[in-house]
């Protein structure tokens, strides 16, 4: 059985929000703005993701 997988791209800066926010984008995995990753979609992800979902655009696959 295939895991299941969300796809996520950076689409915000996150220059001017706080600090926690981009240190959280970057422990998504996201160097660059405008970079896309297919990250396992489980409840850990998604808690990270619904505390940036301002700067990310968020894909089911």
């Amino acid at each position: 059985m295939a895991d299941k997988t969300i796809k996520v791209t950076w689409v915000k800066s996150t220059i001017g929000y706080n600090k926690k926010q981009a240190k959280i984008v970057e422990a998504l995995g996201f160097k660059k703005l405008g970079q896309t990753r297919v990250l396992p979609d489980n409840a850990s992800i998604r808690g990270s993701i619904f505390l940036v979902k301002h700067l990310l655009k968020v894909e089911e696959e």
